[in-house]
């Protein structure tokens, strides 16, 4: 293991808060004098197939805990995924069926190894002990929190307040997560910063249960390519990291400059001096595109980085046809061309395409389209929009 204020300094990288610091110092002396590595969790609900970059962003510090050579555990909320994680939410969410919770859950498992190491990974399911909790036991943990203080957390105070409903099972969900901590002897715990109040939760029942309440480590809520709200797939601003690395490269060259520090340091293993650096010394354009190869990298290979660099270069900085191009076929009586960008998926409506035509946003067959102008005779068109291609058969 490195030095203890090594290990601090590779740790509290990309951080939102750490509490405490002092407690987790302490902590890192006491393994390193006794060999023994700290236990480190992260709990996911599978409550969707796929992941996203935004997800990442804790997994890649399970990484770096895992780098200094301490135990992480990957926990799948097999349990808690049934009740729903309220955080951030103004309604009640539905509970998934086992089968799809179990479904998702196969896909996590494959999905993270990208990232850690498989061999040194521990993957437990929650069910494996709340499942078989008796009522009994059920009923001491609740004993042990009151609904006062559930009611501070914001989003249940919010809903409390407005007279929203909020379902008894939810209330159970921070013990429930707190619980896990008390079962796996945890001494951190992370999550994203909208998981401040659980995680403080499983401190204060750790403390009851006799133990050694966990140190918690919250990292920030990734924004999403907009570079203004968090990177969601319900608001289209996201990156899956099992798309492909054309589209993955695509995607990380069209968020702006002022992201990409945040980007360098929230998704990958670079120091701040090294992020430093490479920003002072290259331009905001090669340095997206070493983000970019990074990214693809970790996700698919070195290979397919390159090769997707190359394509975008190729397709965006030297404007010529990408090779997975899309073709549409439509019916020939169709010539105008605001109507033919409206029915090939370019525009939304025939009046947005005329805007876009308009403002010279649009070349067909390589030639820049300023009027509603007719198509000539049937045949295949290059029509662009944008950063958009189209291949059109009339």
């Amino acid at each position: 293991m490195l030095p203890v204020d090594q290990q601090l300094t590779y740790l509290k990288k990309g951080l939102a808060e750490l509490i405490r610091e002092d407690d987790l110092k302490e902590r890192l002396l006491r393994a390193a004098k006794e060999n023994r590595p700290l236990r480190v969790k992260v709990g996911f609900d599978p409550t969707a197939p796929d992941l996203h970059l935004g997800h990442t962003v804790v997994i890649r510090k399970m990484k770096h805990f895992q780098d200094l050579g301490h135990h992480v555990i990957f926990l799948i909320g097999s349990m808690t995924g049934m009740i729903g994680d309220p955080s951030g939410r103004n309604i009640t969410r539905p509970p998934l069926s086992r089968e799809e919770l179990e479904r998702n859950a196969e896909t996590y498992k494959t999905q993270v190894f990208k990232i850690l190491d498989p061999q040194k990974t521990e993957i437990r399911f929650n069910s494996d002990w709340l499942a078989p909790l008796r009522f009994e036991e059920l009923v001491r943990l609740c004993s042990r929190y009151t609904v006062a203080r559930l009611l501070e957390r914001d989003d249940f105070s919010k809903r409390y307040k407005e007279g929203t409903p909020i379902s008894v099972h939810e209330l159970l969900y921070p013990l429930a997560q707190a619980y896990d901590s008390v079962e796996l002897r945890c001494d951190v715990e992370m999550g994203g910063t909208d998981q401040k109040f659980n995680l403080l939760v499983g401190r204060e029942i750790m403390r009851d249960y006799g133990l050694p309440p966990q140190i918690v480590a919250t990292l920030p809520i990734l924004e999403g390519l907009d570079g203004v709200e968090k990177m969601s797939k319900s608001k289209g601003n996201y990156i899956g990291i099992t798309e492909s690395p054309e589209e993955m490269m695509k995607k990380l060259m069209s968020i702006s400059d002022s992201l990409m520090p945040r980007y360098f340091e929230l998704l990958t293993d670079m120091s701040l001096p090294q992020i430093g650096q490479l920003l002072a010394s290259m331009h905001p354009r090669e340095a997206k595109l070493h983000l970019g190869k990074m990214i693809v990298t970790d996700f698919h290979s070195a290979s397919d980085a390159e090769r997707a660099a190359a394509e975008w270069q190729r397709v965006v900085s030297r404007g010529e046809i990408p090779a997975d191009i899309q073709v549409v076929t439509l019916d020939g009586m169709v010539r105008r061309i605001d109507k033919v960008i409206a029915q090939a998926g370019l525009a939304s409506s025939v009046s947005e395409a005329g805007r876009k035509i308009r403002a010279s946003a649009v070349e067909v067959n390589g030639e820049k389209v300023t009027e509603l102008v007719e198509l000539g005779s049937p045949g295949e068109y290059i029509i662009r929009l944008g950063k958009t291609w189209r291949k059109v058969i009339l």
